[in-house]
């Protein structure tokens, strides 16, 4: 049996006015609704794009907004899971 063991990467963000999209190194493309991420949803055009790839793409960061999204669980389709979210998902730990 053979499994597949791969890691996600992030290359590149952009936004438009209702969804991130977020490029993959495996040449993905990601669409992710902001109404997912409140901050982001309700963040400006400025503060959206200051972001960071983290962990060689595995992770999304927004210094200002406090957001850290895990390119995996948007791939399982979870949303923000923060307690102040209405979206409220128990969510596992990845484990690459």
């Amino acid at each position: 049996m053979t499994t597949l063991n791969f890691k996600p990467l992030a290359k590149t963000i952009k936004f438009d006015d209702s969804m991130m999209w977020i490029e993959l190194s495996d040449g993905r493309t990601l669409g992710t609704p902001l109404v997912y991420f409140p901050r982001l949803l309700n963040a400006s055009k400025q503060q959206r794009e200051c972001y960071e790839i983290s962990g060689g793409g595995i992770g999304l960061h927004w210094d200002e907004l406090d957001e850290d999204i895990h390119v995996g669980y948007l791939l399982m389709g979870v949303g923000d899971v923060s307690q102040n979210s209405i979206l409220t998902t128990k969510v596992e730990p990845l484990v690459y």
